[in-house]
């Protein structure tokens, strides 16, 4: 065989070996950077428990232990005397961390201190790592989805909100924070939906959502803006 097609094969073969090589430093690298990214926002969402569990006062401490009687043993409760303890109790039977704060949410929210909710339904987790991101594209169409969505939907938000698996507590939650501007609170809505969802979140759901409520209009005037 010829001594120049030898040389061609080996120049194939360390650019094939480069490219493999490069895609792998890339990819260590790639997981590194989350690894710190998601380090940050750990320490983060811990910052922000220890600050709620600083503002409780011991009734609001003790009506949270009641509420979490299915979650944690009577004798365990007896045992917490802080909101970090239980805080720890519910993060070790994965009821909560950085990317599940609903239970929470609801259980500050039957406290009455809407003030520590808002606190926690603020706190933003790192942008998904890669290989799970929301794509521009759909990021782009949920971004026009819920323009449209809030200028239209009007009263019958919380029927939506329902539809869309948001518990009432949390509707409750979102009412309180805008109790006079209904528009902010289709876009709460519409938020809290998107935080539960994550990368998962397809506008595709809305429009179902939406035509579930009987909002049909509304549906292809997102449908159409979408396509």
């Amino acid at each position: 065989m010829n001594k120049s097609v030898f040389m061609f094969d080996d120049c194939n073969f360390v650019r094939d070996r480069y490219t493999e090589v490069k895609v792998k430093l890339d990819s260590g690298r790639q997981f590194q950077r989350n690894l710190r990214v998601q380090a940050m926002a750990s320490l983060r969402f811990n910052a922000l428990l220890l600050d709620i569990s600083s503002q409780l006062t011991t009734e609001q401490l003790d009506r949270l232990k009641y509420l979490c009687g299915d979650k944690v043993g009577k004798r365990e409760l007896e045992t917490i005397d802080n909101g970090i303890k239980l805080f720890q109790c519910l993060t070790e039977r994965g009821v909560l961390n950085q990317d599940k704060t609903e239970l929470l949410s609801e259980l500050l929210t039957l406290i009455n201190r809407q003030d520590l909710e808002e606190k926690l339904s603020s706190f933003q987790s790192p942008p998904e790592c890669a290989g799970t991101q929301l794509c521009e594209t759909e990021r782009a169409k949920l971004e026009i989805a819920t323009k449209v969505i809030a200028e239209n939907v009007g009263g019958t938000w919380r029927k939506l909100g329902r539809e869309l698996g948001l518990s009432e507590t949390k509707l409750k939650s979102i009412s309180m924070r805008f109790p006079t501007d209904l528009e902010e609170t289709v876009r709460e809505l519409l938020k809290e939906w998107r935080k539960s969802r994550g990368a998962e979140a397809r506008t595709g759901e809305l429009i179902e959502a939406l035509r579930a409520c009987q909002q049909n209009l509304t549906a292809d005037i997102v449908e159409a803006a979408c396509i």
